[in-house]
C-alpha cells in the first residue's frame, strides 16, 4: 500500500514540474498572440475538458489513480515537444 503511494507521490511531483514547463510554452504562445495563440487556447480548453472526462471514468470504473497519472503525464510531456517544436520554427522565421 505504501509503495502504491509513493509511486502516486513521485508522479504528482513530476507532473507539476513538468506542467509548469507546458505553462511557460503556453505563455509564450499567448504573449504574441494572433491565430495561433487562439488555436493553442481552444487546444487546451478542449484537453483538459477530455481529460477530465476521461480520468474520472477512469477512476469511477476502478481504474487506478496511478493509471490516471501516467496517462495525464504523457500527454503534458507530448504537449511540451509539440510546443518547444513550434517555437523552434518560429524562432526561425522570425530571423
Amino acid at each position: 500500500m505504501l509503495k502504491a503511494w509513493l509511486a502516486v507521490a513521485r508522479h504528482s511531483m513530476l507532473l507539476g514540474i513538468e506542467a509548469q514547463q507546458v505553462i511557460g510554452l503556453r505563455m509564450a504562445v499567448f504573449a504574441a498572440g494572433g491565430p495561433a495563440a487562439e488555436a493553442e487556447a481552444r487546444l487546451m480548453i478542449s484537453e483538459k475538458v477530455a481529460a477530465f472526462a476521461e480520468a474520472a471514468s477512469d477512476l469511477a470504473l476502478g481504474g487506478s489513480p496511478q493509471g490516471v497519472m501516467r496517462r495525464t503525464r504523457s500527454r503534458v510531456r507530448a504537449n511540451a515537444r509539440r510546443l518547444s517544436r513550434s517555437g523552434k520554427a518560429t524562432a526561425k522565421r522570425t530571423r
